[in-house]
């Protein structure tokens, strides 16, 4: 998975791959059972697929700028266009083919 860089709207702007964003929080009991299925997707896809962590208590401006209301909230965005946006915490199985249904 990749580090958030200090500019979110260029990374799903320019990035040549698809980019998954997990949006959570350190507290948030679905984050944690869906962080191992996201970190796994990330290396099945990785070179299809950039995967970041956007903890929301820590980056309060950016889940308001996509109203992100409940976590964990799972989005993909492509060339500054949202595919897919997820909440709650999927199984393996389902995040995999709505994954596949987008890229």
């Amino acid at each position: 998975m990749s580090a958030l860089p200090d500019k979110f709207d260029e990374l799903i702007e320019t990035n040549a791959l698809p980019v998954l964003v997990d949006f959570y929080a350190d507290w948030c009991g679905p984050c944690k059972m869906v962080s191992p299925t996201i970190a796994q997707l990330a290396k099945e896809y990785k070179g299809k697929l950039t995967t970041v962590k956007i903890n929301t208590e820590k980056k309060p401006a950016i889940a308001a700028q996509y109203s992100i209301q409940s976590i964990p909230t799972i989005m993909i965005f492509h060339k500054g266009k949202q595919l897919m946006r997820l909440q709650g915490a999927y199984p393996y199985a389902s995040l995999k083919a709505e994954i596949e249904k987008v890229i």
